[in-house]
């Protein structure tokens, strides 16, 4: 069996916000952080079943995933013992059955399991599911068996009946271990404070926060559990809508310096050159952010757009704004091939007149250290009105004479911390986020629900358009080199192409596959059970098969990653910009922003392993300019898989926004909100974006009107001892930050 629990003695009255280690001892606490980041009496409660069994039930043994752990309810056959030929002690291997397929466990040097493990004995098995001579098994599972229905005649219709918590869990920490423990725990919480405002809860016919504990973690039976999961749903859509609108409540207390624009000044001067006409998308948040510029408070606004949607377009019109008083901006970017395409980009826009007077600037990491000293005393006189750069930026020597205006391209690359290191640098300054990752209306009230919300949905006109296609080498492997020739074609007609890997080199893939995964992994975040074996591709091994290809015989390729030293990415990027490389085999550092109209051709190989918003993101790389765009979407994962729903689903439309509502119902239960993204410690539990969509906007209308009554929640001390423990003081800092 797994580690018993300690015998402690315990004083009654734990509360959610106590210490887990304190509750259950340090040795299991620890196991239970390492394997899921649990570290308080609340937490622990927070980690919901999966599913119930049932003791009259048998689990599938034929479906079972191999290297995955899993927790099932089978039946004994057999139990024998044998002295092992290689070793010394014995083994003792024990055969279960679901009443059809059968499966073997292993023992090692554990005889006494004979005398539990009688044919006939029925339980619940946990651990690994391996395989040996073609049969599944599990060694030294762990095990709970049930009481003979005839040692328990009387409690066995209640006991028959009452469900059986299954619990997302590791091979150290199996879902028994994790039912146990909660079970300890529960009989020693004291009064736990309801979230909830009574009035909400007796509309709703919600239930107690403490009952709705009890009966997701220990039903009597199967109707207790619906009213447990909505009630507790409940509390976390309203708990975490709260803790955004306190958040927005906040940033409209600071003052904001205001930024208008000047009659005939630099934003007039600047849309007088632009040899074309905004877009209807574009003029309106253009409207929205030159009024956030000049409001009461600081901007905190987001900007969601397509690839080339002119997102750039429109966050430079606001720093011309900001110059016009001599604030300076600071855009910061993922990756410095992306930082060096934004400043040549700005510089381009704004023209040999605006240009030098603006003095836009690149400061990254990777600089020759003269010419980064240069770069920083320009940003520190405010000689630069415009900053772009990578994390430099937030470094502690890199100051500003005047930083008024903020903006974070690709949120979800950075921390809150990295953001809230480059807004202090100023003085409350106004804060805008670039994402062409389109997000979904309930996606973004739940992880943006503090910043306002503007959308670019209309492209500029003279757009080609381009074509996706699905090669699906499973079924057709014939057509992996026919996407090698279609590439070749494209180069013959004076085009450019990209082609982009999973990683550096394939040894790096088959070394990521040894990761072991929960048994609550989202979907297509392994390969599945049964591709392990297929063809990998890394950056370097696609540029030696290319190189070997008749087809490619003049055909220049370069290659592209991230650990490439700085100078040397700029200059491929820079080269296949101009023209001077045919083919770019690259990783996902090419994902956002580069932007050569040139290039005509976008292959994915194993396309499956990206998602859904990162293939469209890299689609989104051709098809800029004049010419159509092609994308060929490059998979070995068998159809039905949902690593090839993705992968169709990408091919069968253009609309991003489209498919950001299938990457969130395909990714299930994936991390809508993880730490990076809002600071709060808040993997989703129960709520689903998608599902959850008209309880969200209820929460969030039933937050704003208590706030709107109680702004100190003085009279809601349940709801404020919960948002004391789903963003806890560090938390509650970095969402500050964000």
């Amino acid at each position: 069996m797994s580690e018993a629990l300690p015998r402690l003695v315990i004083m009654p009255g734990l509360s959610l916000a106590s210490r887990l280690d304190g509750a259950v001892g340090g040795k299991t606490a620890s196991a239970f952080d390492r394997a899921f980041g649990v570290k308080t009496v609340g937490e622990l409660l927070e980690h919901y079943p999966r599913r119930y069994a049932r003791r009259g039930e048998l689990t599938p043994i034929a479906s079972l995933p191999l290297g995955e752990p899993v927790t099932i309810v089978a039946e004994v056959v057999s139990a024998t013992e044998r002295r092992m030929q290689n070793r010394r002690g014995s083994l003792l291997e024990v055969v279960i059955s679901d009443g059809d397929g059968r499966m073997s466990l292993t023992f090692f040097n554990q005889p006494w399991r004979l005398k539990d493990l009688t044919p006939g004995r029925r339980g619940i098995f946990s651990g690994k599911v391996g395989e040996y001579r073609r049969q599944t098994q599990l060694t030294n599972p762990d095990y709970e068996l049930f009481d003979d229905i005839e040692e328990a005649r009387v409690e066995a219709e209640v006991t028959a009946r009452r469900p059986i918590p299954i619990y997302p869990a590791t091979s150290s920490v199996p879902s028994t271990l994790v039912q146990k423990t909660i079970a300890l725990v529960l009989d020693t919480l004291g009064e736990v404070d309801d979230p909830l405002p009574d009035d909400l809860r007796a509309r709703r016919g919600l239930l107690p926060a403490r009952t709705a504990l009890e009966q997701i973690h220990r039903p009597e039976s199967d109707d207790d559990i619906p009213p447990a999961v909505a009630t507790l749903r409940m509390q976390e859509a309203f708990v975490l809508q709260t803790a955004l609108l306190q958040q927005r409540q906040f940033v409209r207390a600071l003052s904001a310096t205001k930024r208008p624009a000047a009659p005939g000044g630099l934003l007039e001067r600047f849309d007088a050159i632009l040899p074309f006409d905004l877009t209807p998308d574009q003029q309106t948040v253009g409207a929205q952010l030159a009024a956030d510029l000049v409001g009461d408070w600081p901007m905190s606004r987001l900007v969601q757009g397509e690839v080339g949607s002119g997102k750039t377009l429109v966050a430079l019109r606001a720093m011309l704004q900001v110059a016009e008083s001599g604030g300076q901006s600071a855009l910061i970017a993922p990756t410095e091939v992306l930082a060096g395409q934004h400043l040549r980009s700005i510089a381009r826009m704004l023209g040999p007149d605006l240009a030098p007077e603006l003095m836009p600037t690149l400061l990254t990491g990777q600089m020759p250290a003269a010419e980064r000293r240069r770069a920083a005393l320009r940003v520190a006189s405010g000689q630069a009105r415009i900053v772009v750069g990578t994390h430099a930026l937030l470094s502690a020597t890199t100051t500003f004479a005047d930083l008024g205006f903020v903006v974070v391209d690709e949120q979800h690359r950075f921390g809150v911390d990295q953001r809230e290191a480059l807004r202090s640098k100023g003085d409350s300054p106004h804060t805008l986020v670039l994402t062409a990752t389109p997000i979904p209306r309930t996606v973004a009230m739940t992880v943006f629900g503090d910043l306002d919300v503007s959308t670019i949905r209309t492209m500029p006109a003279g757009r080609a358009g381009i074509q996706s296609f699905v090669a699906p080498l499973a079924e057709k492997p014939g057509w992996f080199a026919r996407v090698w020739d279609r590439v070749a074609e494209e180069v013959a007609q004076g085009r450019q192409a990209f082609v982009v890997c999973a990683a550096i080199d394939s040894d790096q893939l088959a070394a990521d596959e040894k990761t072991d995964e929960p048994a609550d992994a989202p979907a297509g975040a392994s390969p599945a059970a049964g591709e392990s074996n297929r063809t990998r591709w890394g950056v370097v091994q696609v540029e030696a098969l290319l190189s070997r290809l008749p087809a490619f015989d003049g055909i220049r390729v370069q290659i592209l990653h991230g650990k490439m030293p700085s100078d040397e990415k700029d200059a491929v990027m820079q080269a296949f910009a101009r023209g001077d490389v045919d083919v770019l085999v690259a990783t996902t550092v090419i994902e956002v922003g580069v932007d050569v109209p040139n290039a005509s051709t976008m292959v994915i190989l194993e396309a499956d392993r990206f998602g859904v918003s990162q293939l469209h993101q890299l689609r989104g790389r051709v098809g800029r300019g004049g010419l159509p765009g092609l994308c060929l979407l490059v998979t070995e994962a068998s159809p039905g898989t949902s690593s090839r729903s993705r992968v169709e689903a990408v091919a069968a439309t253009l609309d991003g926004f489209a498919l950001a509502e299938i990457d969130v119902e395909l990714r299930g239960e994936g991390d809508v909100l993880g730490g990076a993204q809002s600071g709060a410690r808040s993997s989703l539990r129960l709520l689903r974006v998608v599902t959850d969509a008209d309880l969200i906007t209820e929460a969030r209308a039933e937050g704003e009107r208590l706030l709107a009554d109680d702004p100190a929640l003085v009279r809601h001390p349940g709801l404020a001892a919960a948002l004391e423990r789903r963003v806890g003081v560090e938390e509650r800092a970095a969402l500050a930050k964000s």
